[in-house]
């Protein structure tokens, strides 16, 4: 049994550490899984921690879907020797969309999500339903290596409900719960106030400064043991911002003085791995706004990689940062020989990693018109989620009225990038937040817009968003009578390739052959923002602003012989190629 108190955790009676790392198990594939967790045993871990993405698993209301992924994760940890921490929100952050709140639930409570509204709660007791049999299977106290489970996630930071909070509190228990559970929040006072709960361990979050932290968490909760739930050794990118990294130095130091404190660790991330398809979140800035660059937008989208400068990079390779926070683990391990006893016999080396494939080159020479699903008429723009679209595009059409005057158009409420047409020519590229060029049509134009999905907002207050646009003007009158058509994204629709010309907004695809598989890092040279597909399975997004550059294509989504590579380009011209690099290029 795994207890606590104000000098630490102990495990059956004896003092523990818990040394944990972040690898979320929807950020790798499950093949990947056996490599990625004896990577964290050889750093000299004892325990993995994952969040669970609510609207990975219930796409639509009441289906329910790959349940059975974080049982198997957790088995995988087991036999590599590790304890589990499992974060099943119901909101996570992570950078994942939406903070992995559904867009169908979101879309329909709005502003009562995170609260104690029975609409919410009702919904999450269903979900919890579904998902928490397989871990209450799996807690210590029945023979598995659960040994903690998160109430909601820095609920601090968003709301003060405290009665949400104590009902996902005794849901939890009442399902079955039995092992600690426990909230983090950030390192600020008013954040550990709103987001703990009585009798609940509290947790603190943070990237430097440990010994304020802590005294921090102290304050607040002088019986609870010290615990960073969220050591921030590294950082996410947003599209066309620069690459965030950590010297390995600082950061390993860090992870000294939180030990030396007498804290446990969950090292966020340990491993990143990869926002694949659509599910990169996004943060937006709530200060003014007064620039005219789309790269100074209050808006900013995650990357695809999720690579987080973490001690193992995105493909599963140890870094620099890896070898250092393993010689402080060590340096741990040797000055409390006591800790030993919660490790097997096994002390494994850094395991292998498949190859990464040559340098290379794929020509796209079929191409295909996107296929856009059944038209929705309507008084307004309906949006993604009125669509039953979680993600993708839609394209709008609307007609200026006859007799109208030339008067300018605007956009009302675009989430988050279009592609604006009259009749029938592309005029301009319009972003979120960004002020608009100046557009008029006179009566009688057809105004078409493509737009498109860039992620939800995953942290702060306009988490909950929905997509699309809210409304067309020509001057302050508004368009009414829209046509929307939607384009989904997964799948991959079957398509009718053929031979011929690049053009804008088309799939083009080419044939990669291999004599045996590897890991590949795949670069669009030429595109300027789209999407790649790997035999039919969507990577993610690409863009020319960076800073990332290059796709990581695991090897398990690879086979011998030949690999369809489909791009979906929404620039003026398809690329010509996509290219194989024998390294990442993440800025």
């Amino acid at each position: 049994m795994l207890t606590y108190d104000s000098t630490g955790f102990s495990l059956d009676g004896r003092p523990l550490r818990i040394l944990s790392g972040a690898v979320h198990y929807f950020r790798t594939r499950p093949e990947q899984w056996p490599q990625r967790l004896a990577a964290l045993r050889a750093m000299g871990l004892n325990t993995v921690e994952t969040y669970v993405p609510w609207n990975l698993h219930e796409p639509a209301e009441g289906r329910f879907e790959r349940l059975s992924e974080l049982g198997d994760f957790l088995d995988e940890a087991a036999r590599q020797g590790l304890w589990a921490i499992v974060r099943p929100g119901p909101y996570i952050c992570a950078e994942w969309d939406n903070g992995g709140l559904p867009a169908w639930l979101t879309a329909r409570v709005g502003r009562r999500a995170r609260t104690s509204d029975p609409e919410y709660l009702a919904a999450v007791d269903a979900f919890f339903d579904a998902l928490l049999p397989g871990l209450v299977a799996r807690q210590l106290d029945r023979g598995g290596n659960l040994l903690l489970v998160q109430v909601e996630n820095e609920y601090g930071s968003f709301g003060s409900d405290r009665a949400y909070l104590r009902h996902l509190a005794d849901g939890l228990r009442r399902r079955g719960v039995s092992v600690p559970l426990f909230t983090s929040d950030g390192p600020l006072g008013h954040m550990l106030a709103a987001g703990t709960l009585p009798g609940v361990l509290a947790t603190v979050n943070f990237g430097s400064d440990p010994e304020a932290g802590f005294e921090l968490l102290r304050r607040h909760r002088p019986g609870d043991p010290l615990f960073c739930m969220e050591f921030w050794n590294g950082w996410f990118d947003h599209w066309d911002k620069p690459h965030h990294t950590r010297d390995a130095a600082d950061a390993a130091d860090t992870l000294r003085r939180i030990l030396a404190a007498g804290g446990s660790v969950n090292l966020y991330m340990a491993h990143g791995g990869t926002n694949f398809g659509t599910t990169a979140g996004a943060n937006h800035e709530d200060a003014p706004y007064n620039s005219t660059e789309w790269t100074r937008s209050p808006y900013q989208p995650v990357t695809t990689s999720y690579d987080y400068h973490a001690p193992l990079d995105e493909r599963g390779a140890r870094t620099e940062k890896y070898e250092l926070f393993r010689a402080v683990l060590a340096e741990f391990a040797a000055e409390h020989p006591e800790q030993a006893r919660f490790l097997d016999d096994r002390t494994p080396a850094f395991p292998e990693l498949p190859p990464v494939l040559a340098a290379g080159t794929v020509r796209l020479t079929e191409f295909a018109a996107p296929v856009f699903g059944p038209a929705v008429d309507a008084p307004v723009p309906p949006t993604l989620e009125e669509l039953g679209l979680e993600q993708g595009l839609v394209r709008y059409t609307v007609r200026v009225p006859d007799g109208s005057p030339d008067l300018p158009l605007a956009v009302e409420g675009l989430r988050d990038r279009a592609s604006l047409r009259l009749d029938g020519k592309r005029v301009a590229e319009l972003y979120r937040g960004a002020p608009q060029p100046p557009l008029s049509a006179p009566g009688g134009t057809v105004v078409e817009l493509l737009v498109e999905s860039l992620g939800r907002v995953n942290y702060g207050p306009q988490v909950g968003e929905t997509k699309g646009i809210t409304g067309l003007r020509h001057e302050r009158q508004y368009l009414h009578g829209c046509r929307a058509e939607p384009l989904a994204l997964e799948p991959l629709p079957g398509l009718e390739f053929t031979p011929g010309e690049p053009a804008s907004e088309v799939l083009a695809r080419g044939t990669l052959t291999l004599a045996a598989t590897g890991d590949a890092f795949l670069a669009v040279p030429g595109g300027q923002h789209g999407y790649l597909w790997v035999n039919g399975f969507l990577l993610g997004r690409y863009d020319a602003g960076g800073p990332q550059l290059t796709l990581f294509c695991p090897q398990p989504l690879l086979r011998e012989g030949a690999n369809e590579l489909v791009v979906l380009e929404l620039g003026d011209t398809a690329p010509a190629a996509v290219e194989l690099r024998e390294a990442p290029e993440l800025g």
